[in-house]
């Protein structure tokens, strides 16, 4: 018998790799490449301008290294680059709209998927005409710290656990129920 909706949705995946982490010193400033970050409830990435209450959705940005191929594509691009999409994190081998409902480690970091990172006017700066278009669907995820630690070039991304229902609720986007 085949597994239902809702089985797919819980079923396992496998591990992703944190490949970049990019700061943000100030607003509208280049990002920096660096190899490891300290990470904070209520603050995000050290170093990153960007903070937030500890409730905030958005604390860091993610964004999976594949979408980098799709969006260079239908720009017509022979690539871009992390940089280029403002987004903290690069993450491969792993579908960042599949942790919808689910915490998962990063190095000694623990975050919660909260919602997709929907893409800003600076994509057409940043990527040239049509780089808004082009990442929409394609521009990641934003997340919750819960557990500050850590991070590193190359760390794994561990998915903790199943989606839970109260949180389905408040992370649904159009499309998925």
């Amino acid at each position: 018998m085949p597994a239902s909706l809702k089985e797919l949705m819980n079923a396992p995946m496998r591990p992703g790799r944190l490949d970049w982490i990019g700061l943000r010193p100030a607003r509208r400033e280049a990002l920096q490449s660096v190899e490891s970050a300290l990470v904070e409830i209520g603050g995000g990435l050290v170093g990153d301008h960007y903070t937030g209450p500890v409730d905030a959705k958005r604390m860091v940005s993610m964004i999976q290294a594949e979408h980098l191929a799709a969006v260079a594509g239908i720009l017509g691009l022979a690539a871009i680059t992390p940089f280029m999409t403002r987004r903290n994190l690069l993450i491969s081998g792993l579908n960042l709209l599949a942790l919808k409902g689910r915490s998962f480690s990063i190095g000694d970091a623990l975050f919660a998927f909260t919602g997709p990172c929907a893409p800003c006017s600076r994509m057409d700066e940043n990527l040239g005409p049509g780089g808004f278009q082009a990442m929409r669907g394609h521009g990641g995820i934003i997340t919750r710290v819960l557990k500050p630690g850590i991070i590193r070039v190359g760390d794994p991304v561990l998915v903790l656990d199943l989606p839970q229902q109260h949180d389905l609720a408040l992370m649904s986007y159009p499309g998925e129920e």
